[in-house]
């Protein structure tokens, strides 16, 4: 069995399962470092994580298992090709899943066929990203040659479905840009390099803006919020750059209003570096910005739909993790203080 067949068949144990952001973490160290996974003891998913050992605990009682040892009995279990003894279960069945032929609660694939689970993890299928019956390749959605309204394998009655349609067609785009994550990676150490982080979003783009900071607080000692104009706007920026603030974040989506040109004037001017995620090569975005990162937005309904620059927002996210020194361990304090506030409900995923 080759390393990608134990990476997808470990996704297998954690799709569909809400994890906490922290815990999902841990996820990934544990599918980075799949053949050895089986073998380490919670001491050392804890050091290769970042996260204390009770965290390894939790993430485990999470999954559904008693405790971490026996999740590693079933890590061994999916690092093995044959089917296990577990009463007919496969190996790598969770805790909850049915017997074949039967539905159990762990069954979070659904009739539907393939899926992606809600830890957020890659899909298991090397070169495709599973979306239903559709899957993404090279060439857009499979299979090649298929019309508009044929992608799905059925048709696109009306105008709703296809403002959907297109909106997967710029997730597709942003799927193919992320081939080479390079630019995206140094633009996301620059930004965690900055102290404070400024976000910048005015109008349409307030609430990717706010979306993102409010995430990045998580992980980033001092994010600050700029999704107001008018002339205190430039103040702002110059009280960040004062602070120390290196680089600024810009989220620029259309119609674009001109006060954003001024702003991002006024932060090169203030000496930071500026990071633009915008739906296009707007020229004057591109000569205001030391890296533009672009996604597109849908034009199909009478409001754009912005899916693509918000999940470019979040790959920049989780590229910060990996910059950030001591990012998982703000993750696990605020997991901690959450809980012992009571401050989320608990849901099972449907």
């Amino acid at each position: 069995m080759t390393g990608d067949d134990a990476r997808a068949r470990m996704l297998r144990l954690f799709e569909g399962r809400r994890l906490t952001p922290a815990q999902r973490r841990i996820a990934h160290c544990l599918v980075q470092h799949a053949a050895d996974a089986p073998f380490l003891s919670s001491v050392e998913v804890a050091e290769l994580a970042g996260v204390s050992q009770p965290s390894v605990t939790r993430f485990a009682t999470a999954l559904g298992f008693e405790g971490y040892p026996e999740l590693r009995r079933r890590l061994r279990q999916v690092g093995r090709h044959e089917a296990g003894t577990d009463g007919g279960r496969p190996d790598d069945a969770r805790p909850g899943d049915a017997r074949p032929g039967e539905t159990g609660p762990g069954d979070l694939m659904g009739a539907a066929g393939t899926g992606v689970g809600a830890v957020g993890l890659e899909d298991g299928q090397p070169g495709a990203v599973g979306l239903g019956d559709a899957q993404w390749g090279a060439g857009g959605l499979l299979p090649g040659g298929a019309g508009p309204d044929k992608r799905f394998g059925r048709h696109a009655a009306n105008e709703l479905q296809r403002a959907v349609e297109a909106e997967i067609a710029n997730l597709g785009h942003l799927w193919a840009l992320l081939a080479d994550p390079a630019p995206v990676a140094e633009a996301a150490r620059t930004l965690a390099a900055s102290r404070p982080l400024p976000v910048l979003g005015l109008r349409a783009a307030a609430a990717e803006a706010a979306a993102f900071a409010y995430f990045a607080a998580k992980i980033h000692p001092d994010v600050r919020l700029l999704d107001e104009g008018g002339s205190l706007l430039a103040d702002r920026i110059e009280q960040a750059a004062a602070a120390g603030a290196g680089a600024l974040l810009c989220f620029a989506l259309p119609r674009h209003p001109s006060e954003l040109l001024d702003a991002l004037a006024a932060a090169r001017a203030a000496g930071l570096s500026v990071v633009t995620v915008a739906a296009g090569t707007l020229t004057a975005l591109g000569e205001l910005s030391d890296v533009l990162l672009t996604a597109p937005v849908g034009t199909r309904l009478v409001f754009d739909t912005a899916c693509a620059p918000m999940v470019l927002g979040r790959v920049l996210l989780e590229l910060m993790c990996d910059a950030l020194p001591g990012a998982q361990a703000r993750l696990e304090a605020f997991e901690l203080s959450a809980a012992s506030r009571g401050l989320f409900i608990d849901q099972p995923v449907d």
